[in-house]
């Protein structure tokens, strides 16, 4: 079984363009259920039915793997065996009757506006790192890229004259989002002062480097926001997934439509969306129980 699963992870590279750390994602997965498979003498597709994966699951509960991660299971499990369809290794799906673990959706945390606003102020000194880190975070505020979006942002991606920049999204979708003057204030100083000094060989294309001059790596920005965080005295556990959504929270608690919000982050689905109505809302509730007379 594991020549399908290497078949199946190639499928996923080539026909649906899906990046190495979601490809990261599948392998492990498969490769717990087809361990299980071999255990149960499953060695073809065709021998493999409902009941097996079911079973499988049972297991990850047993471990106490959380619903959230059987989910995620469930939905490689789901693929793969639809890939097998389609490539005539076999002819039924049997994980189509297999319902998905129900789970709470976490509303997303994210920062309030002021917050945000001593976030950027603690990368106001005048060390390269500095405007670099104060560039990076205003960025992403301004436009809600992921993570991995930002750090592959090329130069040549960002038009600030005309104010917007082009990123590459999950399913290697192409999308235009607007920035904000903040940002393009920010950026342009960056770029004119800071960016020189590191690209000592004048041929990185990234936008934002490193002190070393390469490439900035998720891992390097995550602990960058974290210091940022401490600086500004911001007592939650911030990521850099948390200025995405607040990102989203804020524009929709300033009137944006949903439908532009989904655009401009680049979700496929507008039920993923969806999510940021929640947090207005209990944002809302909130408030007016404090204020209200009869709160």
């Amino acid at each position: 079984m594991n020549d399908y699963l290497d078949l199946f992870i190639s499928y996923l590279a080539v026909e649906k363009g899906l990046s190495e750390n979601t490809r990261t994602a599948y392998s492990h997965d498969l490769t717990r259920y087809l361990d299980f498979l071999e255990t149960a003498h499953r060695v073809t597709p065709s021998a493999i039915v409902a009941s097996d994966i079911a079973a499988f699951l049972a297991t990850l509960q047993v471990a106490r793997i959380g619903a959230r991660s059987r989910a995620r299971c469930l939905s490689a499990i789901r693929m793969f065996h639809r890939f097998l369809m389609i490539e005539n290794y076999a002819d039924a799906n049997p994980a189509t009757i297999i319902e998905a673990p129900r789970m709470l959706r976490k509303l997303p945390q994210f920062l309030d506006g002021r917050e945000v606003d001593a976030l950027l102020a603690a990368c106001g000194g005048e060390k390269r790192e500095d405007q670099r880190d104060g560039a990076m975070l205003e960025l992403l505020y301004a436009t809600g890229l992921r993570v991995s979006e930002l750090v592959h942002l090329k130069e040549r991606e960002v038009n600030l004259d005309a104010g917007y920049l082009m990123t590459m999204g999950k399913g290697r979708k192409e999308r235009l989002v607007p920035l904000g003057e903040a940002a393009c204030h920010r950026c342009a100083a960056y770029l004119a002062t800071v960016r020189p000094q590191l690209d000592r060989t004048g041929k990185n294309p990234y936008l934002f480097l490193s002190r070393l001059g390469t490439a900035m790596s998720r891992q390097a920005f995550w602990h960058i926001i974290k210091k940022r965080a401490a600086l500004a005295a911001i007592r939650k556990n911030i990521s850099p997934h948390t200025l995405r959504h607040s990102f989203a929270t804020h524009l929709l608690e300033n009137g944006a439509d949903l439908r532009s919000v989904q655009v401009m982050l680049g979700h496929a689905d507008l039920s993923s969306t969806q999510i940021y109505t929640h947090v207005t809302r209990e944002r809302l509730k909130r408030l007016h129980q404090q204020i209200h007379p009869r709160g």
